[in-house]
């Protein structure tokens, strides 16, 4: 097993805590979030809207992905992402 491996094995059991945290509790993160980009974006007096808007935008989403991680999607599948499709190429003969 290698150090990776390793360090992986140790660190599952906070990454399933913090998803926990983040399904109960992520409307107050978010609303957090929310309030923080708007203080920032105050002190700086709308200089860098943009760029607060698209941070906000990704941290909530990465939450969003947090929380959803061990339920179930529309296909009924859990956390599974979907299947890639087939390398293109030409078709086979037969």
């Amino acid at each position: 097993m290698g150090l990776l491996d390793n360090l992986k094995t140790k660190l599952n059991p906070a990454k399933d805590k913090v998803a926990d945290l983040a399904q109960h509790h992520g409307d107050k993160v978010q609303h957090g979030l929310d309030k923080a980009a708007k203080v920032v974006d105050k002190k700086t007096k709308g200089k860098y809207s943009d760029r607060i808007q698209s941070g906000t935008g990704k941290a909530k989403g990465a939450m969003d992905r947090l929380a959803h991680k061990d339920s179930p999607d529309a296909g009924g599948h859990i956390g599974t992402p979907p299947a890639s499709p087939p390398p293109a190429g030409p078709p086979p003969t037969s």
